[in-house]
């Protein structure tokens, strides 16, 4: 799995370019935060489940798809980076970008809160980024 592009996400979030829903901007990049924060302390931990919960449906089912295993197993095969702390988020609307020490993360909102749509991404200048786990 890893090596797949996630091209749209950057140019989604700076195409949309208004914030929407609920909150404040700063609310939401707070909550951004801590779902990215969350789901790195998941990954640090070995709780791999924990951090399937955060992840978006779409990459959930991806990820077991490709791997044929739950997504707890399947995560833990990944080689995702140890993101480190949130360095800052861009938030565009329902998408958001949190940049880490180590890690690139892309977030969508959804009823129940901010979910990761991708992990594992890395900036390619003048190409989409790479990303180690995506939705489909």
């Amino acid at each position: 799995m890893t090596g797949r592009k996630y091209g749209g996400a950057l140019a989604a979030l700076l195409a949309v370019g208004v914030v929407g829903g609920c909150g404040t901007v700063a609310e939401r990049q707070d909550d951004v935060r801590d779902t990215a924060a969350r789901f790195q302390a998941a990954l640090h931990d070995g709780a791999y489940d924990r951090a399937c919960a955060l992840l978006a449906p779409d990459t959930e089912q991806e990820l077991q798809q490709s791997a044929a295993s739950p997504c707890p197993e399947a995560l833990s095969q990944e080689s995702l980076p140890a993101g480190g702390a949130v360095r800052h988020t861009d938030v565009y609307g329902n998408q958001a970008r949190a940049v880490l020490a180590s890690d690139t993360l892309f977030l969508s909102l959804f009823t129940g809160g901010w979910k990761v749509v991708a992990a594992g991404c890395e900036t390619r200048p003048g190409r989409p980024y790479q990303c180690t786990i995506k939705g489909g």
